[in-house]
């Protein structure tokens, strides 16, 4: 396993982060068995970063990781997200000092432990003051509760001014193949300020898992079958809308092939391209069970020439597929 600096944290992270969204149950169906295997899998191979939300499955996936880890939690080091999801909150958004402190309760309580390792605001919450939201996070880790803090989608603007209130520790954001916005204002800050980086998104949602074809099916209950819609989110239009899903699927075939040439499967070099940013600290996946973390684990230990780089690119180019999505994360 490839360990990486978590910013300015005491913490070393792995390089490939076990992402829990899809056992929240957003996803389609999840085997649970193959899941608490995947979670061991995933010990057994050095992976140490494992990322929660209370809006997946608002607890679900929590206690979902929890009851996996069992006794192991100690060997790893856990996120989770609080601030969304609330359906009595203007927007679902709900970011005020009561819901840090009732929130972080929960979530301590559904994942059987004493402490989070960091802890980050989901979405922002135009409702609150940043400076409530941050003095209350504050609250929490000198009460020991959260080791760190963090933020994630949130714009640069609205960094700086959390960063002027307290230290951000770590941030979160869509980072693969298809969506490069990040590159252009977040990741230079985040350089710069030596905050810890994690990558979601990191396999494009599935679309660079190399095994969705026309005609895809996905079951009624998987966002991904409303071709790209889901609420105001901006983040999945331009790889499953109608338009953008053939040319992607066809970009797809060809990366494969660049794949090939290193004896790789896709999901391995869709990942170690995201890895080849050294401001990423941790690349986030959804494993459904022990094969794919296996599978997955392919990607280190190894690179990606400049050239094949660029071609990268130039595959995508070729067959029009949008990599820098217009507009923000949401409307």
């Amino acid at each position: 396993m490839e360990y990486r600096s978590f910013g300015k944290t005491d913490i070393k992270v792995s390089a490939i982060g076990f992402g829990c969204w899809e056992v929240g149950g957003t996803y389609g169906r999840i085997d649970r068995g193959q899941f608490d295997r995947a979670v061991h899998q995933a010990i057994d191979s050095g992976i140490t970063c494992f990322d929660t939300a209370e809006a997946y499955g608002m607890g679900v996936s929590e206690e979902a990781l929890a009851e996996a880890l069992g006794p192991r939690r100690n060997q790893v080091s856990i996120v989770t997200k609080f601030g969304v999801g609330y359906d009595d909150m203007p927007g679902r958004r709900d970011s005020s000092r009561s819901r840090v402190t009732a929130s972080v309760d929960k979530s301590l309580r559904r994942l059987r432990t004493d402490h989070i390792d960091s802890y980050l605001v989901h979405w922002p919450d135009p409702a609150t003051p940043l400076d409530e939201t941050i003095v209350a996070l504050d609250e929490i880790v000198r009460q020991g509760k959260v080791r760190y803090i963090g933020v994630s989608n949130f714009r640069l603007g609205q960094i700086e001014e959390c960063m002027r209130l307290r230290r951000i520790d770590v941030v979160q954001y869509a980072w693969n193949m298809f969506d490069r916005r990040m590159q252009a204002e977040i990741f230079p800050y985040c350089t710069r300020e030596q905050i810890g980086v994690m990558a979601y998104g990191s396999l494009a949602y599935g679309m660079l898992s190399g095994t969705f074809h026309r005609g895809m099916q996905f079951d009624e209950n998987d966002w991904r079958s409303k071709g790209g819609m889901l609420g105001n989110l901006n983040l999945f239009r331009t790889l499953f809308g109608p338009e953008h899903f053939p040319r992607n699927l066809a970009a797809v075939d060809e990366l494969k092939r660049l794949a090939a040439k290193y004896g790789k499967t896709l999901p391995q070099f869709a990942l170690r391209w995201i890895l080849s940013n050294p401001v990423v600290s941790t690349a986030l996946v959804g494993f459904r069970g022990p094969a794919e973390v296996t599978e997955n684990i392919g990607a280190l230990g190894w690179s990606i020439s400049d050239a094949d780089m660029a071609e990268v690119d130039a595959v995508l180019a070729r067959h029009q597929c949008v990599t820098v999505p217009p507009g923000w994360l949401e409307d």
